[in-house]
């Protein structure tokens, strides 16, 4: 068995995720660093951010559901689990992870915080290189899994 320097079940990776995380809604919500927006800028983004809030919401909630008994909190899936492809798993292969990026590039939008939309692309690089390591240990566990990522995007729906 391989050594991983976050854990023999990704345990670092959750530490990590849950440190990173606060810290940048944190500074997305105390440091407001933002340009001055124009009226139909401002109305704009609030209402592109406020549809990214539904939208992170939906996905977090359904991809928890369509989960199941499958949820770990560690991104090694768990030994009694399958594979799920179905609900939001068939938008995305993360979709919780994109629930949380969105969720971020929504407050960003919403409070008008540069800091908001640069922790959006912080968050979109840690849960590309989480979901890396994660992607392996699908992998291995399920053979029909490469036929899956071949056919459903990793965290951009239609994109990436």
């Amino acid at each position: 068995m391989r050594r991983d320097s976050f854990g023999s079940r990704g345990e670092g990776w959750v530490i990590a995720q849950f440190g990173l995380g606060a810290v940048l809604l944190v500074a997305t919500i105390f440091v407001p660093l933002g340009p001055p927006w124009l009226p139909v800028l401002l109305w704009a983004r609030r209402m592109i951010g406020s549809a990214l809030i539904l939208a992170a919401l939906w996905l977090l909630f359904r991809g928890v559901f369509d989960l199941g008994r499958n949820l770990t909190p560690n991104p090694k899936p768990l030994e009694s689990g399958h594979l799920v492809q179905t609900g939001a798993d068939s938008i995305v292969r993360h979709p919780i992870y994109t629930s949380i990026i969105c969720g971020m590039c929504a407050i960003g939008l919403v409070l008008g915080s540069l800091v908001g939309l640069l922790s959006t692309l912080i968050l979109f690089v840690f849960f590309d290189l989480k979901s890396r390591r994660e992607e392996q240990w699908l992998a291995e566990k399920y053979p029909i899994y490469a036929a899956y990522r071949r056919k459903t995007r990793k965290l951009i729906p239609f994109v990436y």
